[in-house]
């Protein structure tokens, strides 16, 4: 089968970045309160459900990968690049990383915990988003959790020079509403969401930055506690 040209093009532009991105992207993660926020309540929610390992997806250099395990979450990375993945080995010798893709995941169905696409659906024509969010669907446990951070807006920008390199590559803003929307197409559904503001380093040209959590129907964490003061009683 012919690969898609979007992640014939964002596998090479990675892997041309993939050292100087691993640079500069971490420190920007780290400045970023209002998203770590969001992933320390995924965390919980995740640890809460105790239903299997969280995927990183689209990991790049491995921060967000090693910032869940010190949360402790058992998480491992996949990205589509192998030079990306080959940095995150380097940096995080003790985790996980593989190859892999977000429409194509080698894993068993209902056999992880938990999402998180840290800003890695960006490269994906929203037209092809239901195709990826079926996925997130297939491999998440009952009461799993999903968390999405992306450009959030209705626009494309194509890329050719970026972190010292040129390359090609497409990068698409999507409206919150729609990103919910079709997670709930996809049978998710949406618990929670986060718009913020530019920060200075990221005006004029980030805009607004959207996170948003969502659970497959299933076992959920009330379930859990109801259960535990069951039986303590």
């Amino acid at each position: 089968m012919t690969e898609p040209s979007y992640l014939h093009a964002t596998r090479v532009a990675y892997d041309t970045v993939a050292v100087d991105y691993a640079k500069l992207v971490p420190p920007a993660f780290e400045d970023d309160l209002y998203g770590r926020a969001m992933i320390s309540t995924f965390a919980e929610l995740t640890r809460a459900l105790d239903a299997g390992p969280v995927a990183d997806l689209g990991c790049g250099p491995g921060h967000v990968t090693a910032h869940l395990q010190s949360l402790g979450v058992t998480a491992f990375g996949i990205d589509l690049s192998p030079e990306t993945v080959a940095v995150a080995r380097r940096r995080h010798p003790d985790l996980q990383f593989d190859e892999g893709s977000m429409t194509d995941l080698d894993r068993a169905d209902g056999s992880l915990g938990g999402i998180i696409a840290w800003y890695s659906i960006v490269h994906t024509p929203p037209e092809l988003l239901p195709v990826v969010f079926a996925e997130f669907h297939r491999v998440l446990a009952p009461g799993g959790h999903l968390l999405i951070a992306f450009k959030a807006g209705d626009r494309l920008r194509h890329l050719e020079h970026a972190y010292g390199h040129e390359f090609s590559l497409d990068v698409y803003w999507v409206s919150p509403d729609r990103i919910a929307e079709l997670l709930s197409q996809t049978g998710l559904v949406v618990d929670a969401r986060l718009i913020r503001e530019p920060n200075e380093q990221e005006k004029p040209r980030q805009g607004r930055q959207a996170y948003l959590v969502a659970r497959k129907p299933g076992k959920s964490v009330g379930d859990l506690e109801t259960r535990a003061a069951d039986n303590i009683s």
